[in-house]
């Protein structure tokens, strides 16, 4: 379904969604970081009333630089909810482009131009970190674990082999997937979200690439990652699976 190829400058206009909650210390080098790689781009702070003052930072910032917007939210409802808000808001507008990218610098700003590159010729670009010249920095091997183990999971459950790493969250769209998606339906909450719509966009028909980054672990502030998001995964993808295994065997029976 992708289009016919154009570089990062020709795809206009691109809004980087940003969720945040508790992230003070670090959005403010995170946008100045992602307007200097790509002074085109917006960005839109989605914070979900942080009681360190997060979202009050971020209007300073949109009060003094039109490509930054903020979209506040009453309470923290999860990952997911935040970056469907998030679509929402830009789907109202005029974005051709949205892209996926944590608040804590995890993912590095000056890797977005390879992502916008890459969506000339497809629907869905992941920053993957399980492809040739992809790495990660500074991550425990606890963390290591949990990422591949929960990649290799996914793959094996909704028999996605041909992404490497479905539960990456730095990630480009183009519009025509997230309007095709039925954004109502998705109930994922934690990092599931981001297998859940990677999973979507394949069963929609759109192409989706990877390309790889360099994924940093935070320096400030605490990891967002608990025991109630992994569980959240594995009982989500392992339900998926088996819709999916039980879809495959009806229409097995049906040909015979």
């Amino acid at each position: 379904m992708a289009q016919a190829p154009r570089g990062a400058q020709g795809i206009d206009p691109v809004l980087v969604v940003i969720p945040t909650y508790n992230e003070r210390e670090n959005i403010g080098p995170i946008l100045r970081r992602l307007l200097e790689a790509l002074p085109k781009v917006h960005a839109l702070v989605v914070d979900d009333g942080s009681p360190d003052g997060t979202g009050d930072l971020a209007d300073e910032f949109a009060k003094n630089d039109e490509r930054v917007h903020v979209l506040h939210r009453t309470e923290k409802a999860g990952l997911g909810a935040a970056y469907v808000a998030g679509f929402r808001w830009g789907l109202a507008r005029d974005y051709q482009t949205i892209v996926e990218m944590d608040a804590d610098g995890s993912h590095a700003p000056e890797d977005l131009p390879r992502l916008l590159d890459a969506l000339g010729d497809t629907d869905l670009v992941i920053g993957s970190r399980y492809v040739t010249g992809g790495t990660t920095v500074n991550w425990p091997l606890s963390r290591q674990l949990i990422s591949r183990g929960g990649n290799l999971y996914s793959r094996l459950a909704l028999g996605v082999w041909r992404i490497n790493d479905i539960t990456a969250g730095f990630r480009a769209y183009r519009r025509e997937v997230l309007e095709k998606l039925a954004l109502d339906e998705i109930a994922s909450h934690g990092y599931c979200f981001q297998i859940d719509l990677a999973y979507r966009t394949l069963l929609a028909g759109f192409e989706v690439v990877e390309v790889p980054i360099t994924f940093t672990e935070r320096e400030i502030g605490q990891s967002k990652m608990s025991g109630s998001i992994v569980r959240e995964a594995m009982l989500r993808v392992g339900a998926w699976g088996v819709k999916r295994r039980y879809a495959q065997l009806k229409s097995l029976f049906k040909r015979n």
